[in-house]
């Protein structure tokens, strides 16, 4: 095996990035095994709020709120919907980084995505809360 000056290895990072000390940002898999964990969430969480809301259809208000009252039916709607704007916020992101190369739009998009994502999800899980309360 050849070896570059100084006795180094050959390796296959552009000379630019490496003056630049552009290497990884070691937060990648992090990233990935969130986004697979919220997706499997997503998957059971989505059947049983699917379920639930099906046989919920022409029920009335006292009924949907005696449903969504009980505590595991309560918790697993918020799991579903803090699941859904974590995952959703995580794919967006990416989406961002991939297609956003100006620096001013990548931040202000960022900003947007955490922003509209937590607040979004705040207003869900309240609206839980609230039909939870019969309010």
């Amino acid at each position: 095996m050849s070896t570059h000056a100084g006795g180094r290895p050959p390796t296959l990072r552009h000379p630019l990035k490496v003056a630049r000390g552009l290497g990884s940002a070691k937060d990648g898999t992090h990233h990935f095994l969130v986004q697979r964990v919220t997706a499997i969430a997503l998957v059971l969480l989505g059947l049983y709020a699917v379920g639930l809301v099906i046989s919920l259809v022409g029920a009335d208000f006292a009924t949907v709120r005696a449903r969504v009252g009980n505590p595991v039916n309560a918790t697993l709607l918020i799991a579903f919907l803090i699941a859904n704007f974590w995952h959703a916020r995580l794919g967006l992101q990416v989406i961002v980084e991939d297609y956003v190369h100006t620096a001013l739009r990548y931040t202000v998009l960022q900003l947007f995505l955490v922003f509209a994502c937590w607040i979004a999800g705040l207003a869900s899980v309240l609206a839980v809360v609230r039909v939870m309360l019969g309010a």
